[in-house]
C-alpha cells in the first residue's frame, strides 16, 4: 500500500521564503557591481584629476629647469625614488642635492605624447622627452621615455617614483638631424 503525503505550505511560509529568494537574487546581483566598483578603472579618466597632474609636471619641469629645489623638495614623496636613464637610482635627498650643487642641470626639455593614468589616489604619467642637460659632467642630451608616478595623501598630490629609458630620435629628429650640417671643432674653418 502506498501512502502518498502531500505537503501543505502556508501561504505565510510560502511568501518567507519568497522574499528570502529575492534576497538572494538581489544579493548575488548586488556582489558583482560592489566588487566591480572597489576595482580601479583607467577609463574614464577623472578630468579635474588629470588636469592637476599636468599642472604638476609643468611645475615639475620649470624646477627642473631653473634649479629650483624648493618646489621640488615640497613636490617628492618622503620616501620617493628615481631610476634616471642610465639606471642610477636616487632618493629624493640626493636628486635635491645634486640639483643644489648645480652637478644636474637642465637647459631644456620638451616633453611631448603625455598619457595620464588614475587609479583611485595615484596617477601615472608616461610622456616622451628630449632633454639637454648634464649631470656629473656627463650629457643627458638625448630622447627619453619615462615614467612618473604621483600619491595623493592628505589632498596633496607627490611624486613618489620616476623612471626614464633613453629612445631613439623620433623620425622626424632623425630625417633633421641627417639634413643639418656637421658640427665642426671648435677653431676649424666653416665648410
Amino acid at each position: 500500500m502506498r501512502v502518498q503525503r502531500h505537503s501543505t505550505i502556508r501561504s505565510s511560509e510560502a511568501q518567507g521564503i519568497a522574499r528570502g529568494s529575492v534576497g538572494i537574487l538581489l544579493l548575488l546581483l548586488w556582489l558583482p557591481a560592489a566588487q566591480a566598483t572597489s576595482i580601479p578603472h583607467p577609463h574614464p579618466q577623472p578630468r579635474q584629476i588629470v588636469h592637476i597632474i599636468e599642472k604638476l609636471e609643468s611645475m615639475w619641469q620649470q624646477a627642473e629647469l631653473t634649479g629650483n629645489t624648493a618646489t621640488m623638495a615640497n613636490m617628492l614623496s618622503e620616501d620617493y625614488l628615481g631610476i634616471s636613464g642610465d639606471g642610477t637610482l636616487a632618493t629624493k635627498a640626493e636628486t635635491i642635492a645634486s640639483f643644489k650643487r648645480g652637478t644636474t642641470k637642465f637647459s631644456h626639455i620638451r616633453t611631448w605624447d603625455r598619457k595620464i593614468r588614475v587609479y583611485g589616489s595615484t596617477a601615472v604619467v608616461v610622456s616622451n622627452a628630449q632633454v639637454t642637460g648634464e649631470h656629473d659632467g656627463k650629457s643627458l642630451n638625448g630622447y627619453y621615455r619615462y615614467t612618473r608616478v604621483y600619491h595623493r595623501h592628505n589632498q596633496v598630490w607627490r611624486i613618489v617614483s620616476f623612471e626614464a629609458s633613453a629612445i631613439r630620435p623620433p623620425k622626424q629628429d632623425q630625417e633633421q638631424d641627417e639634413q643639418s650640417t656637421p658640427a665642426t671643432a671648435p677653431g676649424a674653418p666653416p665648410q
